[in-house]
């Protein structure tokens, strides 16, 4: 199956040719009408994870060998993947991915409670950049240290997806600088003025004695399990 939604720009004639046999598709007049040959999903999926690991696609003959065939071969694979918008050419003839080449497959609502049949939905692909960042040039990641908004989700370890910004609404989840020090905590106001309330009763609110300054406002969190 795809692992990403490279999947050759093709999902709309995917939801019209594929069939499910369990949780696996198989797909029928797809290859050959996009261009393709049967196991570019597996060759993609190769150099995905060669990337996540080197940080870079290797030359036409690395991806050659690491997809175990001829360097003509993966000269084609690569033109495949350019096609698609998988891969692009830099102006000094290096292979680079695309926005497309880290998405991932959307397979839709999975409940929280009762089971119920997967179906999985190749339609639609989320990249995390898109999902979460809509000001790359003002967004920092912040990993979190403490309990203190455990309540909110927030666990020790995640990381905040943070847009770096001067000003926050009241109910935001903020990094704030409180009399020198970072903090992430709810933003809120009183009678007495701006204060942050954390998420866990086991830590106190904190009214700033000098100085309350936002870094920035969570607008997303990732962690690992």
């Amino acid at each position: 199956m795809y692992g990403s939604a490279c999947k050759f720009g093709i999902q709309t004639a995917l939801k019209h040719t594929m069939t499910w046999h369990g949780s696996l598709a198989k797909y029928t007049g797809v290859y050959h009408a996009f261009g393709m040959v049967n196991n570019d999903e597996i060759y993609l999926g190769k150099l995905q994870d060669y990337y996540a690991q080197h940080r870079g696609i290797p030359s036409y003959a690395g991806i050659g060998s690491l997809i175990g065939v001829s360097k003509r071969a993966a000269v084609k694979f690569v033109d495949r993947m350019k096609a698609a918008g998988c891969l692009n050419k830099s102006p000094d003839g290096r292979v680079t991915p695309t926005t497309t080449f880290f998405s991932r497959p959307y397979v839709g609502n999975a409940p929280a409670g009762f089971a119920s049949p997967a179906a999985e939905l190749m339609g639609d692909a989320i990249t995390i950049d898109e999902y979460l960042v809509e000001h790359p040039s003002s967004t920092v990641l912040v990993q979190v240290q403490g309990d203190s908004m455990i309540g909110a989700g927030i666990h020790n370890g995640d990381f905040l997806v943070v847009e770096r910004r001067s000003t926050a609404r009241e109910g935001d989840i903020v990094v704030a600088v409180v009399d020198g020090d970072f903090t992430i905590k709810y933003l809120q106001r009183d009678k007495q003025g701006y204060y942050l309330q954390p998420a866990n009763q086991a830590f106190p609110m904190i009214r700033p004695y000098a100085a309350l300054d936002i870094y920035g406002v969570m607008v997303g969190l990732f962690r690992k399990t």
